[in-house]
């Protein structure tokens, strides 16, 4: 698979991802956790939004080794996820979610939060959404990939 195709796919699997992750969360708004509601939208929006990409880019797919066309295109995407969610928690109004997100999570101590100790507890919090979007990303562009079979013009 051409670098250029890992690119319009990770762009593609990343938007579309992106986008369904905020119909759904309109739609999951009436739960009574936003949490929980929060990590149902992300996992369903990227689940589909790589089944579609690994769908659409099957036959490219195919063309190298399936895993590894698969799990390029999975780094690239949790890369280029984790670099947008970075700069939703580095804004004005997406740091002020997250820090009542995460002291909701983690019970701050009387003191106040240490940068250290915030930090790590942060970095805990972004690991495991990194773990859950490369999982969830893999399964799906393996999966979408699988329910096209190639061609007999591409067999030749």
């Amino acid at each position: 698979m051409k670098f250029s195709n890992v690119i319009i796919a990770t762009v593609s699997l990343v938007l579309l991802g992106f986008v369904l992750d905020a119909f759904l969360m309109f739609g999951f708004i009436s739960m009574n956790n936003d949490r929980v509601a929060d990590m149902l939208s992300f996992i369903i929006a990227f689940l589909i939004s790589a089944l579609v990409v690994g769908y659409v880019f099957a036959l490219k797919i195919q063309e190298d080794s399936r895993i590894k066309a698969t799990g390029v295109i999975d780094v690239l995407s949790t890369f280029t996820a984790l670099v947008f969610d970075s700069v939703w928690v580095c804004n004005t109004y997406g740091s002020e979610w997250f820090t009542e997100d995460f002291n909701n999570v983690f019970k701050p101590p009387s003191s106040g939060w240490t940068p250290y100790a915030y930090a790590a507890h942060a970095a805990v919090l972004v690991s495991i959404v990194v773990i859950i979007a490369f999982v969830v990303i893999f399964i799906g562009l393996y999966a979408g990939s699988m329910l096209r079979k190639s061609s007999a013009k591409t067999k030749q």
